[in-house]
């Protein structure tokens, strides 16, 4: 035996090396969220198109100036600023005007990723942060809302599109009502097939709660999501909503109506299941999921706003660490009971 063949390398972990890295995961996720950019400029045509690509284009380029400047490391060949961009501009209203649209976007990457310390180290959401902030800063932009299907919508940008920056937007002619909208504030319902097609105004990516849960589906086959989040989000929602719809059925809505409207079906697959701000522990994960799904509806029910699952993400997302804490796992060999 040769002294080559007694040699013994030592190694630091890890010693197994994933098949996936980021860039892998951002551009399924990538994939998974084409089909509800397509069907939003199908929806709403050139406006829709145009918000996309504005806001697209501001995330990307705010990662790259403020990677230039330092003040984010990373690269963007991770394709983690492309993803922000699309889920940002996905919760925007048809109609939002694009220097809005380019002011989140760049919010998103300061606020969401620089001031945390770069990708893997944000709290919450950027996409979610950057809505936030618009939500705060342009209340009535954000609340204005355009039908679906207009007949010049390929050709005629809606009216509050193409504002100038720091100008009041124009109102539209024609203007429509989410199904939330009309819920909280007319007390009317609107029809399950309506909710799973999407053929009713709303956000870009809210509208058709089909094609999300089969585009969520897709991304938890293919093992770039923990499947339980969006399950323990949409359980908490559909059990709360049941209990208030038992107590009064005429004044709370029916669970189905509950997921299939707003931007519930969305949240849960692709902004709560960002692994950077969810918890990791199994039954933090449980309580996380449960908990955005339990504050959705309160906030909905019960807020001035008929809207909840942002702001029902961000408080989970800030929760997230102190749920690790509280459900710690129990360590291998050791009893759960103390000595």
């Amino acid at each position: 035996m040769t002294r080559r063949n007694l040699l013994l390398h030592l190694r630091s972990s890890p010693h197994l090396h994933a098949p996936l890295d980021v860039a892998r995961i951002m551009r399924q996720v990538l994939y998974a969220l084409l089909p509800l950019c397509a069907l939003a400029v199908y929806l709403f045509g050139l406006s829709a198109l145009l918000l996309l690509i504005t806001v697209v284009l501001s995330c990307v380029l705010s990662e790259y100036l403020l990677q230039r400047a330092g003040a984010l490391p990373g690269s963007l060949a991770d394709g983690s600023a492309l993803v922000s961009g699309v889920l940002l501009a996905l919760t925007l209203p048809p109609g939002f005007p694009l220097w809005m649209g380019a002011v989140a976007g760049a919010v998103a990457m300061l606020l969401g990723k620089a001031l945390f310390g770069g990708l893997g180290h944000n709290i919450f959401n950027p996409a979610l942060l950057g809505r936030a902030f618009v939500q705060a800063a342009f209340p009535g932009a954000i609340t204005s809302w355009q039908p679906a299907l207009v007949p010049e919508r390929f050709t005629t940008p809606f009216a509050g599109t193409l504002a100038w920056p720091l100008q009041q937007p124009a109102a539209d002619a024609i203007s429509g009502a989410t199904p939330l909208g009309q819920f909280k504030f007319d007390h009317a319902d609107t029809a399950l097939q309506t909710l799973l097609l999407g053929t009713h105004a709303g956000s870009l990516g809210e509208t058709s709660t089909l094609l999300i849960l089969l585009c969520g589906l897709y991304l938890a086959l293919r093992g770039m999501l923990n499947w339980r989040i969006p399950l323990a989000v949409l359980l908490g929602a559909g059990a709360s909503a049941w209990l208030f719809h038992l107590y009064d059925p005429g004044a709370y809505p029916t669970p189905a109506f509950v997921l299939g409207s707003g931007g519930l079906m969305l949240g849960a697959w692709f902004m709560a299941t960002d692994p950077v701000g969810a918890p990791v522990t199994p039954r933090a994960i449980w309580l996380f999921g449960g908990l955005i799904g339990v504050l959705t509806v309160i906030i909905r029910l019960f807020g001035a706003l008929p809207e909840g699952v942002m702001y029902a993400i961000l408080l989970g997302n800030a929760l997230a660490p102190g749920l690790d804490q509280l459900t710690p796992p129990r360590v291998y060999g050791h009893s759960r009971s103390r000595p």
